[in-house]
């Protein structure tokens, strides 16, 4: 009995932590299947049950498997253009996010990327119901200035979901498109940040990882779930669902 626990809780937490963390396991399945963004609610959850630092280093192998499910079903939909735009500048806010991370107030950095991805937000609905081609979500600075603070976001705390996929939104992507390139986005940008997290961060260890591989086969359920659950859902009605899930998700940044 003793030996069967410490295989499915590596962490020695009590049950209810674990109840809850299979919770965000099958809810990560959710959103990197194509219900976008769900995921955002594991970062307070997950962050409040084992801190900080240690809840990034659990929902990062999460983030993975669900990304590799991804790409392995809605691949050929991925547009290369639009990752090659935003890889460089989002792996340089890594590199800063890496190195002057520690120095900066979360607090204040939730706050700041929450209040800049709800006005991005009016304007891309904007945009939509005025039928204005010309905006500024077609400049260069746009991607530029999303890129970097998804990719120092994305380190700091794995919030960089509404950010990312508030661009993807603003170039009109089709359904599965849009699920395609984020996922091929997401696998690259998480995959380079795994060294950083086991040799710089030491958030991710060998008794983290082995609690990922015991969940994996929920996030699986989860995974599988929300892709029959897409195929459901219009096209428009689609959008509408993930900016949507975008509000939420940059509302949730202020509760810490």
């Amino acid at each position: 009995m003793l030996m069967l626990e410490s295989i499915l809780n590596p962490l020695h937490t009590n049950w209810f932590t674990w109840w809850i963390t299979v919770l965000c396991a099958l809810v990560t399945g959710l959103s990197k299947s194509g219900l976008k963004g769900f995921a955002m609610i594991n970062i307070p959850i997950l962050a409040y049950l084992y801190g900080g630092m240690a809840s990034v280093g659990i929902l990062l192998p999460f983030l993975i498997f669900g990304d590799t499910f991804a790409v392995i079903y809605y691949s050929r939909n991925a547009k290369w253009k639009y990752i090659k735009i935003l890889l460089p500048w989002a792996l340089l806010g890594v590199v800063l996010a890496t190195f002057v991370g520690k120095y900066i107030n979360d607090d204040q950095f939730r706050d700041t990327i929450g209040v800049a991805i709800l006005v991005c937000l009016v304007i891309i609905i904007y945009k939509d119901y005025s039928g204005k081609k010309d905006s500024f979500t077609d400049k260069k600075w746009f991607s530029t200035s999303l890129g970097l603070s998804g990719g120092f976001a994305t380190m700091i705390g794995n919030a960089a979901g509404p950010i990312f996929n508030l661009y993807l939104m603003s170039m009109r992507l089709p359904k599965n498109s849009f699920i395609g390139t984020g996922a091929w986005f997401y696998l690259m940008l998480n995959v380079l940040k795994v060294p950083i997290h086991v040799f710089y961060w030491k958030s991710i260890t060998a008794s983290t990882f082995q609690l990922n591989l015991v969940m994996l086969p929920v996030l699986l359920v989860g995974a599988f779930t929300g892709k029959q659950l897409v195929k459901l859902i219009p096209e428009k009605a689609y959008r509408f669902f993930v900016l949507g899930v975008i509000a939420i998700s940059a509302v949730l940044l202020f509760f810490k």
